[in-house]
């Protein structure tokens, strides 16, 4: 399984020699970071040279990596005419928030059922960390947390595909979640809604953790709908 991309990290710069798997990773880590994040907007073009200078990488691990990223959806790649960031779709982004209901609230239910004390501390650590970054208003971090706040509950479940399949939904929604962020106190409503999430774990109480995701998800829902 992939490891999720962590959305907080610094800009790397080579300081010793990589192989050209690392380097076809790092070209990967942060151009995805950086589409996600917005610094490159939906429709904006992408010149392959640029990116080799601004990333200190090759040619060929940005040009594979730009293929890794059209095949998930992020990027379009136009023969003779080069690498376009792909668009922003309501249609999609709700296609997926319908898929991503039912899965995360199986997730939340055998996550009540199987998490061990070390998984309800794992989700516990990475919600401790948000205060800081609220009033910090460190948007990628929020970002990071939140990915991780979800891939924690995720390994809580205990079931590799179902972890497989929401990280990928995650990480493709992470853009619409990004333009979320310019509603007044969101990501203070996010973090709430997380703590619901957690007290219903530690409770063990599936019906309230089945209740808390699905309000979760619905109030992304809305601000998405407000937001496009």
């Amino acid at each position: 399984m992939s490891e999720p991309i962590d959305f907080s990290s610094s800009r790397q710069t080579a300081t010793a020699p990589k192989s050209a798997a690392q380097l076809r990773e790092l070209a990967y880590a942060q151009i995805k970071q950086r589409i996600i994040s917005c610094e490159y907007r939906p429709g904006d073009a992408i010149n392959e040279a640029q990116l080799t200078a601004a990333l200190g990488i090759g040619r060929t691990p940005i040009h594979q990596a730009l293929h890794r990223l059209e095949v998930e959806g992020m990027v379009t790649i136009m023969p003779r005419k080069g690498v376009m960031v792909t668009a922003l779709s309501l249609n999609d982004v709700l296609d997926m928030i319908e898929v991503r209901v039912s899965n995360e609230q199986l997730c939340v239910k055998l996550a009540v059922e199987r998490a061990h004390d070390a998984d309800i501390q794992a989700m516990r650590d990475i919600l401790d960390q948000t205060p800081a970054l609220l009033a910090k208003r460190d948007v990628t971090g929020l970002m990071s947390l939140d990915l991780q706040f979800h891939m924690s509950i995720s390994a809580a479940a205990h079931n590799r595909v179902l972890a497989e399949l929401l990280r990928n939904l995650h990480e493709k929604q992470a853009r619409f979640w990004y333009l979320t962020l310019s509603e007044n106190h969101h990501s203070e409503r996010i973090y709430h809604e997380h703590l619901q999430i957690l007290e219903a774990l530690e409770q063990r109480d599936g019906n309230a953790a089945i209740a808390a995701i699905h309000h979760h998800i619905d109030d992304f829902r809305r601000a998405i709908m407000r937001t496009l």
